[in-house]
């Protein structure tokens, strides 16, 4: 099979990458550098003046889309949400000329979003079949995203939506912060500890992208979250017991508002998701509980 991932070197890319080359598949990786070949991965330069990415990309079986600027990196500023923002649609929009381009047309594009799209809330418990959207910045941004990129679906071209919740993995996502506190022994709650975290470990984000691939029948929105959501206070405390420390310094929410200005959200609000599509179709969680997952990353 051959399969190209737009957003390769980052986190979950490289875990993909890697997987896919050991199924022996044929992966090729959107660069914005000179194209070239580094072992099995074959990068394939695009966005960029002349670059003809689709003259590589012939039979191609799968599209994935990881590519844009990252949530986790600086302060959210304006300049820096606009780079968000355009960053995902250009590369999008990039994916869906390539594909419009090419005959045969690839059977699928997984398009990687985020939870984000739902509304800030402590009550509701969101599903694939929940349609509010929230109205900040995450939301809108991920509502244009999904539209720009169910727009392959003209081309007859099976288009997963995935919503990724909190990614826990080792050497990047967002464990490592979250655990460092713990490490110096001041790790504690953060803000009222009340706000959920759907989170996701990476071998389920690769597990269940590999599943998509497999089973025809998936299509649309798809979230990627564990079954067991857990509130703040529970996964601080749970990173607690399983490194062995304290849970007694909180994180009081001003602090981290003046600290990490907007971008505050990601910590400081959440939402309830369960993975009602994965579970339906019978995917079977690596790690479904919150301290499976720590005690294998930590």
């Amino acid at each position: 099979m051959k399969i190209v991932i737009a957003g390769g070197s980052g986190f979950v890319g490289r875990a993909l990458s890697q997987f896919f080359l050991h199924q022996e598949h044929e992966v090729f990786i959107l660069t914005r550098g000179q194209s070239y070949k580094n072992g099995g991965l074959q990068y394939i330069q695009w966005l960029q003046e002349n670059a003809e990415p689709e003259k590589h990309l012939q039979d191609a079986d799968v599209f994935i889309n990881l590519a844009g600027v990252s949530l986790n990196e600086g302060r959210w500023t304006e300049e820096r949400k606009e780079a968000i923002f355009k960053s995902r649609m250009s590369a999008t929009a990039e994916i869906n000329r390539i594909i419009e381009k090419l005959n045969p047309k690839p059977q699928l594009l997984i398009n990687a979003s985020a939870i984000g799209i739902y509304p800030i809330s402590k009550a509701a418990t969101y599903t694939e079949a929940s349609t509010q959207i929230s109205t900040d910045f995450l939301g809108k941004t991920v509502a244009h995203w999904e539209k720009l990129a169910k727009k392959s679906e003209e081309h007859g071209v099976r288009v997963a939506l995935t919503r990724f919740g909190v990614i826990l993995g080792k050497n990047g996502g967002a464990l490592d912060l979250m655990a460092l506190p713990y490490q110096f022994h001041v790790g504690g709650t953060l803000g009222s500890g009340m706000q959920w975290v759907s989170w996701v470990h990476l071998d389920d984000i690769v597990g269940g992208m590999d599943f998509i691939i497999h089973h025809e029948n998936i299509s649309g929105i798809i979230n990627f979250t564990a079954p067991h959501p857990v509130r703040m206070k529970q996964f601080g405390e749970t990173i607690a017991t399983v490194l062995n420390r304290k849970h007694w310094f909180p994180v009081p929410s001003p602090l981290l508002k003046i600290a990490l200005g907007e971008k505050s959200t990601m910590v400081l609000d959440g939402q309830r998701v369960l993975p009602n599509v994965l579970q339906a179709n019978d995917y079977e969680f690596h790690y479904a509980k919150i301290q499976d997952a720590l005690v294998n990353l930590l």
